[in-house]
């Protein structure tokens, strides 16, 4: 083990970022994550991880090294983590830094400052790239109002992360976990740094996959083709189940996909509610999944009005079997809590897929 790469985790979750990681070969030293029934599902499937429940305010230089039992004068080759990413989801009220949440990103950020691993990864909402420091009301926005500060402005949050990394070649890309063989459109912002003593630059992997498996690259794998595995691995699926009213609305929807605007106009305005006049494009009230392409990214709960995603075929939300296997964890790999948090840590998680590809990608470079 003496050549292999050392790694520490913060914001670690269900496991999915750290299981790619892990298969591409790094040793994971230590897991920090401040859920306890996130680490209750670490152990339940890993009983060698050292993982640590607790908050990452609460660590330091000093603190990792001990904990991951690593001396201070060697190296940490690899920092990563997904930092909450509520403050600055364009469906939240995009507190930033304001917000606990992006508190902690800004203290994993001094980490990486203080520690100075070889190399470091954040994964976020790309959301983060449009976010502002300071976030201003859209009724307090106008002519009649003062201009913007330029802490108030799209994008100063993104400035402000950069500004941390004087010592780091970092490089930053929007990726669509759809292109790198995860059966799911889930985009993120990757940021990927090393350290400029290095005289390395890091590269993101080529995508293997494209919408239409043009340019000699394989096509999206769709929801049918991992369903189609699912049903060969496993007898019996648990999900969550629609209220009465709902079921009666989704049953009207075509099989194989569809939403809200496949219902007949008169039904679609009772069914939607206040909902039906408001503004945006509500792809996600009663929407079945479609069944030839790629799921659409895989929310804490399928069965929300807004956030609804239902089964092509069957009359249910998709199970916490197939957020599974879309993820890329092991079918038989072990959820603690409720039905209710486990959709919320499965749904968290990075895709295991690209995660491997991204760990294999820095790993390549580092050595």
């Amino acid at each position: 083990m003496a050549n292999t790469l050392k790694a520490v985790s913060f914001f670690t979750g269900a496991g999915g970022l750290d299981m790619g990681m892990h298969r591409a070969g790094f040793d994971i030293r230590l897991c920090v994550e401040i859920e306890k029934k996130y680490c209750d599902t670490l152990k339940l499937n890993y009983l060698n991880w050292n993982v640590k429940n607790d908050n990452i305010m609460n660590y330091d230089k000093n603190r990792i090294y001990e904990e991951a039992e690593l001396s201070l004068d060697g190296q940490i080759d690899l920092m990563f983590g997904g930092s909450p990413c509520q403050s600055f989801s364009t469906a939240g009220k995009r507190q930033a830094f304001g917000d606990v949440r992006g508190q902690a990103m800004i203290k994993y950020i001094e980490l990486i400052q203080e520690v100075k691993p070889k190399a470091f990864l954040l994964e976020n909402v790309k959301g983060l790239l449009s976010a502002a420091l300071k976030h201003r009301k859209l009724e307090h926005r106008g002519n009649e109002f003062e201009p913007l500060e330029d802490e108030e402005k799209p994008g100063s949050v993104l400035a402000y992360i950069m500004s941390y990394f004087d010592d780091y070649n970092v490089n930053m890309k929007v990726i669509n976990a759809a292109d790198y063989g995860v059966s799911q459109k889930r985009e993120r912002v990757i940021f990927v740094g090393i350290r400029k003593d290095l005289n390395k630059n890091f590269e993101f992997p080529e995508p293997t996959h494209n919408s239409d498996g043009r340019e000699g690259k394989s096509k999206w794998i769709s929801f049918e083709e991992i369903s189609n595995k699912l049903q060969n691995k496993i007898k019996e699926q648990h999900y969550v189940t629609y209220s009465a009213e709902r079921l009666k609305y989704m049953e009207m929807i075509p099989k194989g996909g569809g939403n809200w605007k496949d219902l007949p106009d008169d039904v679609a305005e009772i069914a939607m509610g206040g909902a039906f006049k408001s503004g945006g494009g509500k792809v996600g009230f009663f929407r079945r999944v479609k069944l030839n392409k790629p799921a659409p990214t895989l929310l804490t709960s399928p069965a929300q009005k807004a956030t609804n995603l239902g089964h092509p075929l069957e009359d249910r939300p998709l199970s916490i079997e197939e957020y599974l296997i879309i993820q890329g964890f092991p079918i038989d790999y072990k959820i603690a809590g409720s039905i209710t948090d486990q959709y919320t840590q499965i749904g968290n998680a990075v895709p295991v897929e690209l995660a491997y590809k991204l760990g294999k990608a820095i790993l390549e470079t580092l050595k």
